[in-house]
């Protein structure tokens, strides 16, 4: 494994982390104060819009597509760095450059399983951030842990599939820009148990469908991200050229989909990190306690040390594992996909814990961005999958015989 960034991914990263300090650290403030003056909106703000100009100028855009028929980004480990820079500013930076989720997991879908009709419908328009879009699976009646337990009902009709069933948390729902819904539920019940999904795309227009609530996350709405919502599909028709893929195939599209979505969501945690890293730093050098500066003190530097070394080795981790998919693919890199997801969102949230600490009541407030980052943290451990599947499947992997070789089965 050689981690030494080529020099395109230099490039980029100066790039972006030039962008992100001219920019978009900058315009966070403005965020704020457009999304107060208009708290009924959904969609983007002119902020946005304005980044995404730029970034657009400067070439950063879609750089989580590695290269292929539908991207020129960057591979997994090239764009590693770059989406921890993001991570930085979690409300703005991925969204400016169009590699935000749901849609970057959306675009993925489409690109590798979708009709070329399907792509020229909705992809093309994906990429050009023209449109949004929302990835419907959690359901709130039934653990959504297990996705085969998924209840939405998804029948052949003739020509067209009538979908009924309600998901909850479908980021980006809220946007009016939000254009398509990828909706997985099941079309044979009677299927073998990972045989029984499917997938489809649902216009936001279509006659049966209703946005029926916002779901706050911690008491945040994610409205600068369009929101989660709640969204009640009763008998809708749609033409059966809207299925993703083959019937049957869509609990492997969904793990297809996840996979990426994971490291993406993993390497912009570590950004997230340092930017609570550099809070503490210069927090502690100016606040006196005490009788002196809080760096000075023996549990401060204990946890600055201790966050240090836990973000080292998870970034190592991190590229690991994606050298690993970029070189052996994202099944072959399955184990490690597993354990960043559990292992970094549990040590982005201790790191923001010390770093609210720190902060004392300040930590809570809108006045930092930590709270933000401690509730990202923490809901990462539920979203796309929650810590104990991951768990699990890594032990079980790890206590699997081997062959008298040695190799795993």
């Amino acid at each position: 494994m050689d981690f030494q960034p080529d020099a395109l991914t230099v490039t980029r990263t100066e790039q972006v982390r030039e962008f992100l300090d001219e920019h978009v650290i900058p315009a966070e403030p403005v965020l704020a104060e457009q999304i107060a003056a208009t708290p009924d909106d959904w969609s983007a703000r002119p902020v946005v819009r304005e980044l995404r100009e730029k970034a657009r100028e400067r070439g950063l855009w879609n750089l989580f597509l590695p290269p292929g028929p539908h991207g020129d980004g960057l591979t997994n480990l090239q764009y590693a760095p770059v989406a921890e820079l993001t991570g930085r500013s979690p409300r703005l930076a991925p969204v400016a450059m169009n590699c935000a989720a749901p849609d970057t997991g959306n675009m993925e879908l489409l690109a590798h399983f979708g009709t070329p009709a399907q792509r020229a419908e909705w992809l093309d328009p994906l990429l050009d951030a023209r449109i949004r879009s929302a990835f419907c699976m959690t359901e709130p009646a039934v653990a959504s842990s297990d996705a085969t337990r998924v209840e939405t009902a998804i029948r052949r009709d003739g020509g067209d599939y009538v979908i009924s069933g309600r998901k909850w948390f479908a980021t980006g729902a809220m946007d009016p820009g939000c254009a398509v819904f990828i909706v997985m539920g099941k079309t044979d019940p009677g299927a073998a148990r990972h045989r029984q999904q499917s997938m489809v795309l649902v216009p936001r227009d279509t006659p049966g469908v209703t946005v029926v609530r916002p779901m706050t996350v911690f008491g945040y709405d994610d409205r600068d991200h369009g929101g989660h919502a709640e969204v009640l599909f009763d008998e809708v028709r749609v033409p059966a050229a809207n299925l993703i893929g083959g019937e049957g195939e869509g609990f492997a599209m969904a793990q297809a989909r996840l996979g990426p979505g994971r490291v993406h969501h993993c390497m912009r945690l570590l950004g997230m990190a340092e930017r609570a890293l550099d809070l503490m730093r210069d927090r502690a050098n100016e606040r006196v306690a005490f009788g002196g500066l809080l760096a000075e003190k023996g549990v401060v530097r204990t946890w600055v040390a201790e966050s240090r070394v836990e973000v080292e080795a998870l970034r190592l981790l991190v590229l690991k594992t994606a050298w690993l998919m970029d070189t052996a693919g994202n099944k072959a890199a399955m184990t490690e996909i597993q354990a960043i997801k559990v292992a970094v969102p549990r040590a982005v949230q201790r790191v923001a814990d010390h770093a609210i600490q720190l902060f004392g009541a300040a930590g809570l407030s809108q006045d930092t961005p930590l709270a933000e980052i401690f509730a990202a943290a923490r809901a990462l451990r539920l979203a796309d999958g929650p810590d104990e599947v991951h768990l699990a499947a890594l032990g079980k992997a790890g206590l699997r015989p081997k062959h008298p070789e040695g190799r795993q089965p």
